[in-house]
């Protein structure tokens, strides 16, 4: 436990009987334990407690304190965590910048009562992944991100304070940037993203040259698709409330495989042109509540394999271009109106489409 030349910690919010505990450790492990009980900081007495008590002795600050600036050869930190207990009631110490050999950090779903991280994780440059997905709460984060050039897979906090701003350009070799928006961060740093596999555009969707008070807290269509990398397999908006048909910018992303729409368009119409969405595989529309319309040309999604359309209640009928996709294998069709899914029935005026 005392070794500096730890590379991996992990916490596990489970109950551990301290009678199977006591069984397992030698007698001189436990009288050392017994005598230095009082010591907050001692990493031996530190473990006995998580491992007899869940997660609650990790309230202690002095015991994070003591791992960052004790454990300095880690390679990956996560702190595994269940929904019974996600409360950690202080804020991430600085001393966690000390860290500089980490590749894996995640904080995900932990709950800080200082909503503010440290500007030392800047120091954290050998990251690949960096999970901040805390709990609940708008959270402050630093503008240090863009220090980290290693980094593979970034996940954003939910939802950041208004004051945070990142500049994201440098990271080139990302490969997942999740609950990117353009109110904490810049549209112009996807452009660098030449390698971006996902892409998860989560909130506001504002350009900056614009004042706010004037279009408002969210734009009404996608920016040129010159701003998204040609690399991109899966995209997911979320309630991003376009107001423009995001079709025809989305259908030049030559690499797109995965497209989900989950109450991200208020428009009444949607048009799937030709040629388009070469590799395209999988398409999920959910509570998109206003349309009333979807056309696909004859050639355009031509290697769709999967679609689920759920709840969008005004949708009169799937599209006539889909009985040209013979590629099309899975159709999943929820909480639609009974008309709806009355006209694909066998013999019914729709089935044609995909009874193929």
């Amino acid at each position: 436990i005392k070794s500096p030349n730890i590379r991996s910690l992990l916490f596990f919010n489970e109950f551990f009987p301290e009678e199977a505990l006591e069984k397992s450790l030698p007698l001189e492990v436990l009288n050392y334990v017994k005598e230095h009980e009082d010591e907050v900081c001692n990493p031996l007495v530190c473990i006995f407690r998580i491992s007899r008590a869940g997660t609650s002795c990790l309230k202690d600050r002095g015991i994070w304190r003591y791992m960052f600036n004790n454990f300095k050869l880690l390679r990956s930190l996560n702190y595994e965590i269940t929904r019974r207990d996600y409360s950690i009631g202080f804020k991430l110490p600085s001393d966690i910048g000390n860290l500089i050999h980490l590749r894996f950090l995640s904080l995900k779903d932990l709950m800080f009562s200082w909503l503010k991280l440290p500007s030392s994780l800047g120091n954290l440059r050998c990251l690949q992944t960096l999970d901040l997905r805390v709990g609940l709460g708008k959270i402050h984060v630093p503008n240090v991100i863009w220090r980290m050039e290693q980094l593979r897979h970034l996940y954003l906090p939910r939802s950041c304070k208004s004051r945070t701003k990142l500049k994201l350009g440098t990271l080139r070799k990302l490969l997942t940037l999740v609950n990117f928006n353009t109110k904490n961060c810049y549209l112009k740093d996807l452009i660098n993203m030449t390698n971006l596999r996902e892409l998860r555009i989560n909130l506001s969707f504002n350009i900056e040259n614009f004042n706010e008070k004037d279009i408002g807290a969210k734009i009404s269509k996608l920016p040129d698709y010159r701003y998204f990398s040609s690399h991109l397999a899966y995209i997911r908006l979320y309630y991003c409330l376009l107001e423009e048909d995001p079709m025809p910018t989305l259908k030049k992303l030559p690499n797109l495989r995965i497209l989900e729409f989950e109450r991200s368009f208020v428009g009444k119409e949607m048009f799937c042109s030709a040629p388009g969405f070469p590799k395209l595989e999988s398409v999920i529309l959910v509570e998109l509540h206003k349309l009333e319309e979807w056309k696909v040309d004859e050639g355009a999604m031509p290697s769709l394999q999967r679609l689920v359309i759920r709840s969008c209640p005004r949708l009169k009928m799937l599209p006539e271009g889909l009985r040209f996709i013979t590629t099309l294998k899975e159709l999943k069709i929820e909480l639609m109106s009974k008309a709806f899914k009355d006209r694909l029935e066998e013999g019914e005026e729709d089935f044609y489409k995909v009874k193929h």
